[in-house]
C-alpha cells in the first residue's frame, strides 16, 4: 500500500503503537492499512457416489479439475458464497450444505472453507469452467487437480464415506507439497 486510501498520502511502513507488525501507516491522517487473509468459499457437490469437478478456464491452473470455489464477497455467508460458486462454475444448485473442510494457507493469506452438499438437478460449464462432470472415486483425475486443498477435500470425503462419519477437518498447508 504506497498511498493512503483515505487521503492518498505517500504511507510509511512502521510498527503502529500497540501493535506487534508492520503496516502502512499515513502519517498525515494516521489511518492503518491492515491487510487480511482472503477467505475462499466452495462446495463439495455429491450425488450418489459422484462428485461433481470443474475443468478450470481461468488461471492460476488452467485446465485443471477443481471443485467449484472462489472468493467470498461482501454481503454474503460463506455457505451463500461457496452455492453462489457453485452456480458460476458449475451451473448446478448445492443443497444440504455442512461445512466439511478448513484449511489455513498462511503463506497465500487465505483461507479455504469448503462445504459438502448434494447436488438439485443438472450442472453444465459456467463462465470459469471448460467442462464439468461427474466422477466416482475410480475416476478422478488424480494428476490433474489443481490445488492440495482440493485434493485433501476430496481424499478426506472417500475416507469418510468409507466410515460413514463425515467430520469436520481443519489443516494448516504449508509451502511444501509433502503434506
Amino acid at each position: 500500500m504506497g498511498y493512503c486510501l483515505q487521503c492518498g498520502t505517500k504511507t510509511r511502513i512502521e510498527v503502529p503503537k500497540g501493535d506487534n507488525r508492520e503496516r502502512a501507516v499515513c502519517p498525515n491522517c494516521h489511518y492503518i492499512h491492515y491487510e487480511n487473509p482472503k477467505i475462499i468459499c466452495g462446495s463439495l457437490v455429491v450425488s450418489g457416489d459422484k462428485i461433481l469437478l470443474c475443468k478450470r478456464a481461468i488461471e492460476p491452473r488452467y485446465g485443471y479439475w477443481t471443485l467449484p470455489a472462489g472468493f467470498m464477497e461482501l454481503d454474503e455467508t460463506l455457505d451463500q458464497g461457496a452455492a453462489r460458486e457453485t452456480v458460476e462454475e458449475a451451473q448446478a444448485l448445492v443443497i444440504n450444505q455442512k461445512l466439511y473442510c478448513i484449511y489455513n494457507l498462511p503463506y497465500l493469506g487465505q483461507v479455504y472453507m469448503l462445504f459438502r452438499g448434494e447436488l438439485d438437478g443438472g450442472y453444465g460449464a459456467g463462465d470459469e469452467s471448460l467442462e464439468c462432470g461427474l466422477y466416482r472415486e475410480d475416476q478422478i483425475p488424480w494428476d490433474e487437480l489443481a490445488f492440495r486443498s482440493i485434493r485433501r477435500t476430496i481424499e478426506h470425503y472417500y475416507a469418510d464415506r468409507k466410515t460413514g462419519h463425515f467430520g469436520l477437518h481443519v489443516e494448516t498447508l504449508s509451502r511444501k507439497f509433502e503434506d
